[in-house]
């Protein structure tokens, strides 16, 4: 029988916009259970003993149960913010392995695993259409003989510094020029009004 039937399907999302602003921790709770004699709980009494408070400084948001029942097999219960609750049974876990599903879950989310329908959604799809390179191009570009001078160009082509006096040298030229003619014309008004 295939999974897929059994899986829910669905688009990516994340809780609240988290992580467009500030990051929060999803993980809310872990809670350890244990038996403090049993063989299958070795590796989460390695973890408590060794790697315990180095966790819990790495997760400041996230608070950490220890939980001893005798006779019990070993698991540790995940509980997230948007309320989701998964059940792990750690039976014979190593401590490595202890610190690498700790670490899973503390990176999840709380949504619950499904299949992606698309590997990307938008709450407002637009209804312009698919974008592409082309799309605000100019259509003079189809029918342009290639290799082109004009489009060889850099986009960003900043001015050298002798191009920048020669502007600034004709600007002045054309205002002197434009002051000439203004001291001619008024030089002629004098001359009628006389």
């Amino acid at each position: 029988m295939s999974s897929s039937r059994f899986t829910p399907r669905g688009f990516p999302r994340v809780p609240l916009q988290n992580g467009i602003g500030r990051y929060i921790c999803q993980l809310k709770r872990v809670t350890l259970r244990f038996c403090k004699s049993s063989g299958s709980s070795r590796g989460i009494r390695d973890f408590i003993e060794t790697d315990l408070i180095s966790f819990a400084q790495d997760h400041p948001g996230t608070a950490v149960y220890l939980k001893p029942r005798r006779h019990k097999s070993p698991s540790f219960v995940a509980e997230y913010l948007n309320g989701e609750r998964e059940v792990i049974s750690c039976h014979n876990f190593t401590a490595q392995e202890m610190i690498k599903w700790l670490n899973l879950y503390g990176t999840r989310s709380g949504i619950p695993l499904m299949r992606y329908v698309k590997m990307w959604h938008t709450e407002c799809p637009s209804i312009q259409g698919v974008w592409s390179p082309f799309t605000n191009k100019d259509p003079a570009l189809n029918i342009t003989q290639f290799p082109s001078e004009m489009l060889s160009k850099p986009v960003w082509e900043e001015k050298s510094a002798t191009e920048e006096l020669l502007e600034m040298i004709n600007k002045q030229k054309i205002s002197d020029e434009n002051n000439d003619e203004n001291n001619d014309d008024t030089q002629k008004v004098q001359a009628a009004n006389m």
